[in-house]
Formats: structure tokens, sequence, C-alpha cells
């Protein structure tokens, strides 16, 4: 297995800033370098990915691939910006990150849809440079670089966001988010893994990436978990058995919430990490 020598991971897009010259918002996205190139995982929602790649001194136009961990608006909408200085490019994502997704909430006997898909179809992203790749299955991208592909649901804990659904034809269901990945890197400290929003679930990923890496032991978990949108239930679980996984950096970030944060901080200590807009790993 290929391992990379050098990988530094930039925290673009975020809700919290770490850097006064940088612009907060609800979204992710992150800037990658490693030894074959620079490349970028989601978009955010648009508003600030430009701003603060140019204040961090990351140059888009440099980026190789574009790795889309899943179909909203707060990892995708930044895309048909990106497209206007990096393009054409490859843009990886699961072949149902365009299906129509919705929030769901009742409150006061009202029932409210709110669109989080894709804002751009692909037609337009297409004509502005993207070639989009779909997969559904782990795969090697680069040297040391893989993604996931689907995850499958195994804990019977990790039961997701209820607010969530896809609309069918005219029928609204329930959305699992099939179409949510996470990369990874092989580097010589271990395996480091970046997650968009975990909706299969922080463990579910997480044991996923075991058997298909043949790796118990991670240097790094970096991203949104999504604990900040669970259960009680669901997420005591999460933090019982992330305690006795072997990360030695935990950098939780966008939908994980400052709650759910300040609870994991005083839960794993030394090895809690916040990954804000500006922060940067590099291994």
């Amino acid at each position: 297995m290929d391992k990379l020598n050098h990988l530094k991971i930039t925290i673009l897009c975020e809700n919290v800033v770490g850097n006064l010259a940088v612009v907060g918002e609800h979204g992710f996205a992150v800037y990658i370098e490693t030894d074959s190139g620079s490349y970028l995982f989601d978009t955010g929602s648009g508003i600030s990915i430009l701003h603060n790649a140019r204040v961090l001194k990351k140059d888009l136009r440099a980026v190789k691939k574009i790795f889309l961990s899943h179909g909203h608006y707060d990892h995708t909408g930044g895309l048909v910006h990106i497209l206007d200085v990096a393009n054409p490019i490859n843009v990886y994502g699961h072949p149902e990150i365009f299906e129509e997704k919705f929030a769901i909430s009742k409150e006061d006997l009202k029932t409210e849809k709110r669109f989080i898909g894709i804002p751009h179809r692909k037609p337009l992203l297409e004509t502005k440079g993207a070639n989009f790749i779909f997969n559904t299955d782990f795969q090697e991208i680069e040297n040391g670089i893989y993604l996931t592909g689907e995850i499958p649901r195994s804990t019977e804990f990790e039961k997701g966001d209820r607010r969530l659904y896809a609309k069918k034809g005219d029928i609204f269901e329930r959305d699992i988010i099939p179409d949510d990945q996470a990369l990874i890197f092989s580097t010589k400290k271990g395996i480091v893994v970046l997650l968009g929003c975990a909706h299969a679930g922080i463990i579910n990923s997480l044991w996923h990436i075991v058997r298909k890496m043949k790796k118990e032991t991670f240097y790094a978990v970096i991203g949104g978990t999504h604990l900040g949108f669970v259960e009680e239930e669901q997420l005591n679980y999460t933090i019982d058995i992330i305690k006795q996984i072997d990360i030695q950096i935990i950098g939780v970030s966008h939908c994980t919430g400052l709650t759910v944060a300040h609870r994991l901080f005083k839960e794993v200590g030394d090895r809690f990490s916040y990954a804000s807009v500006g922060r940067s790993f590099e291994i």
C-alpha cells in the first residue's frame, strides 16, 4: 500500500473562524496538499470559499481534482465558483448527489419543506468545466488517496437525521444519504480520514474503513460528524466507541456543533481539536 510522505489539510469553509481575516458560513470545504498535488474536498455553500482561499493563500487554480462528500448545498454550493477559476476538472461523487434533497420539519402543526440539495444542476456545472466521475465502490483515486464509496449501515444505534428526505417523483421518502462518502489518506504516520458530514454514521464510516484498509488505528479523523443533530442515545453510544478507538487526533467541525464538540473535548482530552476555518493539520 502506497503511503503519502506529505499531507497538509487546511479548512477553507466552516461554521467557526479561527482567523479574523476569514469568513465563516454553514458549510464545509478543505484544501489538501500532498506529494502528488493539491485537491479539494467539498466546496462549502458558496459564500466564503473564494475569499478564504485568497486570505489563506491557497491557490484554487492548482487543484487537480474535487471530491464531494454528498449532495447537500453546504458542501456543494461553492462548486460553481470554483469552476470559474479551475476548469476543466474531474469532480468525484456518488451518482445520487443530484437527488432532490429536502429537510422537513414540523412545528405548531405546520410542515416546512426546505430544499437542501445541490443548488446548481449538472448540465450547468458541466458547461462550466466539471467532469463528473461517479462511484459507489471503495476505490483508490491517487497513490495513497481513497474514496470510501457507499458506507454500509451496520450499527443499530446510528439512525441518522430524521428530518432529511429525498423527493422521488411526487413522493418524499426518508433519505439515509447513500451518497455519503469519506476521503482517506494512507500516510507514514497512519490513516487520516476526512468526513463531510458522516451521514452514514461516524462509527459505520470508521468500521468500513477498517475493513477496507485492514487497519484498526487512525492517525487523524477530521471533519463533520453530524452529531449535533442526532438523538441522545446515538450520541452516547458514539462517544463511548470513539473513546475506545485508537485515534490520535479527533478534529471535529461543521455539523458536530459546539455543544457536542465541548462534550467530546471533555471525553477525549488531548486527542481533541476543533477544525475551524484557517486551521491546518500537517502530517
